[in-house]
């Protein structure tokens, strides 16, 4: 249920909201805005509390159902759009955010080899895994703790934000003050003891959507975040598994307007997940910038062929900067910027 104050109202009128749903079980998140303050009631039970229990009170413009499954990620319960703040980056706005860097860091030469080529090309966030979760124990899992001290390191130099991703509430501590964005995995999704512990952190993340996850519960995994506090969020389409096995995943373009449509958050594209393959990469990054997302996420190593994870779907150098000057010319006329 959707509580929306009139302009102006006073705080001791919105502390009376909050107060009626406090005594009728519920909980409350306040999206307080420049003109006006808009106060979620959520639980289980709200769908048999009355609306004009809120609507008599002093202050309430309206009072409004929300029918869907996710409450905080609508844009019933916020209608600007969400800008995501990564030092003087902004995600959501007009730039297209590009994201760029290895799948797996493997050494310091490697990762600070390719964030400078990915800066110099108009990436704006270094990508870098030090803890990569694989379908196989036997895999390369990632250097951990030491590869967050690459990261960091490289992160100095370059003066880039960097972004990795988070596979255990245990590894947060040492992530916090090293990585700028946290990310969570599509097979972590539904981790909510994960989402809980990212939200309280304050950090941006970026959620990305699992293999098999409709929208709406893509959504509510959002949910999970912005209920624990936080508000930066970005969410990341990857693909979803389908019948069609030409591809790795098949990449959702149609997600981008739906969630356009039907939430606040931004919405970035990681056509590498989807694509399995770098010849396909091109194809699914300049069709997920035409279709309005606002950034990509693209796995990019200085020899893809002796890589220690995904090599097959990670550009080279050149195809990176190749690639860059197309997607950057399809930006300009949508009236955005690189």
């Amino acid at each position: 249920m959707i509580v929306e104050m009139r302009r102006g109202a006073a705080k001791e009128q919105v502390d009376q909201v909050i107060a009626r749903a406090h005594k009728n079980g519920c909980e409350v998140q306040l999206n307080i805005g420049t003109d006006k303050t808009v106060v979620a009631i959520l639980g289980s039970d709200t769908g048999r509390i009355p609306t004009e229990l809120f609507a008599v009170l002093p202050g309430v413009e309206s009072v409004t159902r929300i029918m869907r499954p996710y409450k905080l990620a609508s844009r019933e319960f916020k209608d600007e759009q969400t800008l995501v703040h990564i030092g003087d980056i902004v995600v959501g706005g007009p730039q297209l955010v590009i994201m760029a860097g290895p799948c797996a860091i493997e050494s310091h030469e490697q990762l600070l080899k390719t964030a400078q080529h990915v800066q110099k090309a108009g990436a704006t966030i270094l990508r870098g895994g030090a803890y990569k979760p694989r379908t196989s124990p036997f895999s390369f899992q990632g250097l951990g703790e030491t590869g967050l001290g690459l990261l960091d390191d490289v992160r100095q130099k370059t003066g880039m934000p960097v972004i990795s991703e988070v596979t255990d509430p245990h590894h947060l501590d040492g992530m916090v003050g090293q990585v700028d964005v946290l990310q969570i995995g599509a097979r972590n999704m539904q981790n909510y003891s994960l989402l809980r512990a990212v939200g309280q952190t304050g950090k941006p993340c970026v959620l990305k959507r699992g293999l098999a996850a409709t929208v709406t519960e893509w959504l509510q995994a959002a949910d999970y975040l912005l209920a624990s506090g936080e508000s930066q969020v970005i969410l990341c389409e990857r693909g979803i598994r389908s019948f069609e096995t030409s591809t790795r995943f098949t990449l959702d373009i149609s997600s981008i307007g739906v969630i356009k449509q039907s939430s606040h958050l931004p919405i970035i594209v990681d056509p590498s997940h989807a694509a399995g393959h770098y010849q396909l990469v091109p194809t699914l990054a300049r069709a997920a910038v035409a279709a309005g997302a606002d950034g990509l996420l693209i796995e990019v190593h200085p020899d893809p062929a002796n890589a220690l994870s995904d090599g097959l779907q990670s550009l080279t150098f050149n195809d990176f900067t190749r690639l860059m000057g197309q997607i950057g010319a399809i930006a300009a006329a949508l009236g955005r910027t690189m």
